[in-house]
Parts: structure tokens; C-alpha cells; sequence
């Protein structure tokens, strides 16, 4: 029984009794039998009451029972799966380190194995040591007896038999060498005498490496140099040119490997002097007018070539191609005028075998079409030449002549062996070429072609004979910090791809202008 219970069973104890008291003193006789009555009514209700409250309390803590028990039981079995866990890894480990074990002690035996089979053949090899060195001794001895020398008497004997071996090798390498000088002098005597033939013509060489420009007084020199060097190093970033200016008087020298540079250099330098205007922005005004007229050259000078071979009906992009050549050297070998001698000398087999001399013609004249471009699309350039003849109509026997002058394909036709002939004649002549100067050319191309195969860079110039490399960056593209890394990244890909004698320095130059136009 609970404490509200028990209070609730007072309280009707009381209260009954009081009324019972009162109906004694103020009620008479029937009225004292209902309060009676209403006493007890009152008793029993509250006991019924206090039992259903006994009762509500009872299943409350029954259930408290249950769902402490049910948590316990939870609680058990979550400690039992976690036991059972520990139990296997436990068990999994155990298994790992029996295996291991069993492998350790498998190795302790071979390696117990392999020390006795060591040791054993340590005492067979001390044994065969006694044994050789007892033969030894043994065929020393035999030896003296039979030769009747003894061993020093036998070591000297061996060595004068190996100086007089070694004598008679040596004069014969003596004579070797004789007859190689010999042939060495008469080749050497050659090679000068082509040399003298091929650096007879002067001039040409000169034209090949730089280009001067006449200044009206030496004062423009420091015009052309302009305030801490803007100018000069303008000119040279918008053409790729280095400039030279020395003690040599009213003179400036230009030097590049490209003749087209150079000549867009001079064209331009001119056209400053005589202007007078000499700063930045005008600079590179007069170098873009320069350039956009040289273009139109190059097209006149193809349509000249083509007149010249009597050819016509060639799409006007070969023309421009063709012109460009003239600023294109191979051995030092002007290939525009190389195209023409090939194109003359595959007229005349074409004449002499009964062919057709316009079409011989032609396929000598666009051979070597495809150095025009070489520096810039991946491959041989007669396949290069082949893919631009085709592009723009050509017929399937120039295309085809035109990619097997080299034989990158099987000459198929007499046409091509003719051009292959023609071609052959034109370079084989005495002073034609010159290997040095076309591979120098060949790694300063490569080099311009490293930077601007580079994100951000938007012009490169190879100068000062391949010593240096000036890179221009977009400086939209490229910020002060990326400026760094791009210098740093391009050595290091010149070092690991180029091979070149000494060292080239790279500058990487980055500027941002604002223009403006005052009305």
C-alpha cells in the first residue's frame, strides 16, 4: 500500500467520524442512520479507490521492471557481439603469426642448410687449392726438366720473345698510320679545295648572315638606341632582329637566321630614318606596314617564278608560298632559285625523252613547296608538299612527284624519277650547299618553336646567333609571378630536348600598355 493511499483511507476514517459526531449531537435519530449510511458509502469508495490507485502503481513499476530489463538484455548482447568480434580478429591474428612463424622457421632451416653447403664447399675449394697448387709446382718442375731453364732463365726468355712480337705489331701500325695520313692529307686537300669553291662567292655568303644599314650621320645611332634603350630593343622585339651598333661608322648591322626578318628589319630601319619619328608605337606601325607589303611581294615574286618557268593555272596560295621561298634557304642554298634550276633542268630530260615539258616543268618548280611551311607542320617536307599540292588541285602525278623526290614513297612514275634527278643535280653542284649553316638554322628554329609551343607566349625570337632567346608573353595571360615559372620551365626544356654548344640565355619580357588617341 502507497502513502496516497493510506492518506486518502484516513482521510475517510476521519471524516467519517466527524460526521458521525455531528449527526450524534445535531441530527436526530433517522438522520443519524444517513449519515451513517453516507459515512460508510464515503469509506468504501475510498477504499476502492486507494485499491485502483495501488493497482495503477503496481503495473507502472512492472512495466519500469520490464524496460529496465529488456535494456539490460540489449546491453548484454551488444557486449556479447563485441566479445565475439574481439574473440575472431584475435583468433585471425594468432593464424597470421602461426604462419609466420612456420615460414621463419622454414627459412631457418634453408638457411641452416645453405651455411653447412657453404661450409662444405669452402673445404672442397681449400682442397682443390692444395691440388692445383701442387700440379703447379709439379709442371714447373717437368717443365725446368725438360726446357733445361730455369724460371728466370724461362721469364726472360718470354719477354724478349714478346718485345720482338711487340716490335713487329707496332711497325706495322707504323705503316698503318702512314697510309691513313696519306689518305687523310688527300681527303683534307679536298675538303679545302671545296671549301675554297663554296666561300668563292662572298658576297652570298654575307647575304646569308647579316644585312647593313647606311646612317646618314652617327647621331642617329643614339636615336635608334633611343632613352635607356626603348627603341633598339623595340625594333628587335617586333622583329626578331639583333641589332649590332659599334665603332663602325654611319653603320648598323642586322643579324638573324631568317632572311625574311632581316629584310623586314632593314626595310623598316630605313623607313624610320628617313621619317625621323623614331619611338616604340611607331615602330611597330612601320614594322605591321612593312610586313603587310612584303606579303604583297611574295606573291609578285611567285607570279615572276612561275612566268619565268612558263607555267600557269597554279592556285594563288602556291604563288605566295612559292614567293616566300625566296627568303628560305637549304645548305645555305637559295631554295627559290633551287625550284627554278630543277624546274629548267626537268624541261630539258622531259624534252630530250619526248615527255611533256610544261608538266616536268612544273613538278620541278613546286618540289620543295612544302619548306615554305616545314617550320611549322610536323614531317618531311615533301609529304608536307605533296598535302599542300593536292589541297589546291594539283593533278595525282605532280602530287605524287612531289613526294617522292626524297622517296618518303616509292617513285611509280618517270616523272618522279626525273624531279628526283633534276633535283639531285641542282644541289650536287660545286659551292650549292653547305650542311652547317642549314642545321644551325634547323636548331634555331626548333628553338623558337619550344617557346612558343609554351601557354601565354605570344612571340619568340631566337638572336645573337642562337645564344639567346627573347620570349614575349601575353600579359593578360601571364602575371609577374607566371612570368618566372614560364622562364624557368622553357630552360629546362631547352636543356633536356636541344643539344648546343655553351649556354643560351632566356628572357621572357612581359609589358602592358595603354593607347590612346588625343582628337
Amino acid at each position: 500500500m502507497t502513502i496516497w493511499s493510506v492518506l486518502v483511507f484516513i482521510l475517510g476514517i476521519v471524516v467519517g467520524g466527524g460526521l458521525v459526531h455531528l449527526g450524534q449531537r445535531h441530527i436526530s435519530g433517522t438522520k443519524l442512520k444517513e449519515t451513517e449510511q453516507l459515512a460508510s458509502k464515503i469509506l468504501e469508495e475510498a477504499r476502492k479507490e486507494a485499491q485502483v490507485q495501488k493497482k495503477e502503481y503496481l503495473l507502472q513499476a512492472q512495466d519500469e521492471i520490464f524496460r529496465r530489463k529488456k535494456e539490460q538484455e540489449q546491453d548484454y548482447r551488444d557486449r556479447e557481439h563485441e566479445l565475439k568480434k574481439q574473440e575472431s580478429r584475435l583468433l585471425e591474428k594468432e593464424e597470421r603469426l602461426e604462419h609466420k612463424l612456420e615460414k621463419i622457421s622454414q627459412k631457418e632451416s634453408e638457411i641452416v642448410y645453405l651455411e653447412k653447403s657453404l661450409i662444405q664447399r669452402e673445404r672442397d675449394f681449400a682442397v682443390q687449392e692444395e691440388r692445383l697448387a701442387e700440379l703447379t709446382e709439379t709442371q714447373q718442375k717437368r717443365l725446368q726438366e725438360i726446357s733445361g731453364l730455369t724460371v728466370e732463365e724461362a721469364k726472360k726468355r718470354l719477354m724478349e720473345e714478346i718485345e720482338s712480337q711487340a716490335r713487329h705489331e707496332s711497325a706495322k701500325t707504323i705503316r698503318q698510320i702512314e697510309s691513313e695520313t696519306r689518305e687523310t692529307a688527300d681527303r683534307k686537300a679536298k675538303e679545302i679545295l671545296a671549301t675554297a669553291i663554296q666561300r668563292y662567292a662572298g658576297d652570298f655568303v654575307a647575304e646569308q648572315t647579316v644585312s647593313s644599314v647606311a646612317l646618314p650621320s652617327d647621331d642617329m645611332k643614339g636615336r635608334i638606341i633611343g632613352r635607356e634603350g626603348r627603341n633598339i630593343r623595340a625594333l628587335e622585339a617586333a622583329t626578331g632582329v639583333d641589332l649590332i651598333i659599334d665603332d663602325t661608322p654611319e653603320t648598323v648591322i642586322l643579324s638573324a637566321y631568317s632572311p625574311l626578318r632581316r629584310e623586314i628589319a632593314k626595310q623598316s630601319l630605313e623607313r624610320l630614318i628617313s621619317d625621323g619619328r623614331i619611338h616604340p608605337a611607331r615602330i611597330e606601325d612601320i614594322v605591321k606596314k612593312v610586313e603587310q607589303e612584303m606579303d604583297v611581294k611574295l606573291r609578285e615574286w611567285g607570279e615572276q617564278a612561275t612566268f619565268d618557268v612558263g607555267v600557269h593555272g597554279i592556285h594563288p596560295e602556291i604563288i605566295r608560298l612559292l614567293g616566300q621561298l625566296r627568303y628560305r634557304t637549304s645548305f645555305s642554298q637559295n631554295v627559290l632559285q633551287h625550284s627554278l634550276e630543277v624546274a629548267f633542268v626537268c624541261g630539258i630530260m622531259a624534252a630530250e625523252l619526248n615527255l611533256d615539258v610544261k608538266k616536268a616543268k612544273r613538278a620541278g618548280l613546286l618540289h620543295d613547296i612544302g619548306k615554305a611551311v616545314d617550320h611549322e607542320v610536323e614531317g618531311p617536307h615533301a609529304t608536307i608538299g605533296a598535302d599542300l599540292a593536292k589541297k589546291y588541285g594539283e593533278g595525282k602525278d605532280i602530287v605524287h612527284a612531289i613526294a617522292a623526290h626524297h622517296e618518303e614513297v616509292p617513285p611509280k612514275s618517270i616523272l618522279a624519277v626525273l624531279v628526283q634527278a633534276a633535283d639531285s643535280l641542282s644541289g650536287a653542284r660545286p659551292g650549292a650547299r653547305k650542311e652547317l649553316l642549314e642545321n644551325y638554322v634547323k636548331r634555331l628554329e626548333d628553338l623558337e618553336g619550344m617557346a612558343t609551343d609554351m601557354e601565354g607566349v605570344s612571340k619568340a625570337f631566337a638572336i645573337q646567333a642562337g645564344r639567346e632567346l627573347r620570349v614575349v608573353v601575353e600579359s593578360d595571360m601571364v602575371d609577374d609571378d607566371k612570368t618566372f615559372l614560364l622562364c624557368t620551365d622553357l630552360t629546362k626544356k631547352i636543356e633536356q630536348n636541344l643539344t648546343y654548344p655553351g649556354q643560351i640565355r632566356v628572357t621572357v619580357i612581359r609589358e602592358r600598355r595603354a593607347v590612346g588617341y588625343a582628337k
